[in-house]
């Protein structure tokens, strides 16, 4: 692991002393691992049995839902552990793995909701060429670039990140993430600091400015469009325009706790600002979704 092997572990100082309440904290986290696992695996297991939910918007949202799981259960296992034992303390391959996922997961999200956003804007701005424009082969594209990507550029990341010196072991979060462990080097990390705000400025701006594009496009059809139309466009987009919002939050927080020092905060509001971030995704998107797209909604009884 380049010049980081002589650490044997790392110190996430963000968790606290609970004694008897940490069985509370437990059973929450608990709960809601739970209710991530069985909501989105349940909308999975709908959408890829019902031959009817077989079209892209509903393929998309499958990517979104296999991304919550993975990025959810990246963190939750290791965070219960975390609290149970009392003991803070990840090795490096698994703080390495942690920072992989949370951060995969995180460009995989945003980029996924870019999609769906461009999704949205062919089948309402253009219906008639929706259907010979949204061919198989673009569909398995447009699922799979922000994989690939998410994983491509998480693994150039991490390898500049390996090859850093590192002085200190104390990340002040319950788990890891990157800068954290920049922040922690004592070589030259030009080269971290230039590839991290590069793929910053192409993982935010990009996605957002097609993001913003397709919802003024599908604005400005549904103020000269018909009552039918407007309809169809408030249906589809109100989930994904909300998920979006909630997404921005979650990284909102994430990045503030990351970028700046936070150690003035108490310890319950840290945990909760990083939590946020890989909870606000898989609970509210299967219940957003669930709830207001009517299709899934009424697959979803039908498999109860």
């Amino acid at each position: 692991m380049g010049n980081s092997t002589h650490l044997t572990h790392f110190i996430l100082s963000a968790y606290f002393d609970s004694r008897l309440v940490k069985y509370i904290f437990v059973m929450i986290l608990m709960t809601l691992y739970v209710l991530m696992l069985v909501s989105n695996v349940l909308l999975i297991v709908v959408i890829c049995v019902n031959r009817s939910l077989h079209e892209p918007m509903y393929l998309f949202l499958c990517s979104l839902f296999v991304n919550e799981l993975y990025g959810s259960t990246g963190i939750f296992p290791s965070l219960l552990i975390h609290i149970l034992t009392d003991i803070h303390t990840v090795s490096v391959s698994l703080c390495f793995l942690q920072i992989y996922c949370i951060h995969s997961y995180g460009i995989v999200e945003l980029l996924t909701l870019a999609v769906m956003s461009y999704d949205r804007y062919f089948a309402i701005c253009h219906p008639l060429q929706y259907n010979t424009h949204m061919t198989r082969k673009r569909i398995a594209t447009l699922l799979a670039v922000p994989w690939f990507y998410g994983f491509l550029a998480c693994t150039v990341m991490i390898s500049l990140t390996l090859s850093l010196h590192l002085c200190a072991n104390i990340i002040s979060k319950v788990y890891c993430d990157n800068h954290s462990v920049v922040k922690m080097a004592c070589s030259d990390i030009t080269a971290v600091n230039i590839y991290g705000l590069i793929i910053a400025f192409i993982n935010i701006s990009v996605p957002l400015v097609l993001i913003l594009y397709t919802y003024m496009r599908i604005l400005k059809v549904c103020f000269s469009g018909s009552k039918q139309t407007r309809h169809k466009a408030v249906s589809t987009c109100t989930p994904h325009l909300a998920s979006l919002i909630n997404f921005t939050l979650g990284a909102s927080f994430e990045i503030v706790q990351t970028r700046f020092n936070m150690n003035h905060v108490p310890s319950t509001l840290r945990i909760f600002l990083s939590l946020y971030f890989i909870t606000c995704q898989p609970l509210f998107n299967p219940l957003m979704y669930g709830l207001n797209i009517s299709h899934i909604r009424i697959c979803c009884k039908n498999c109860v």
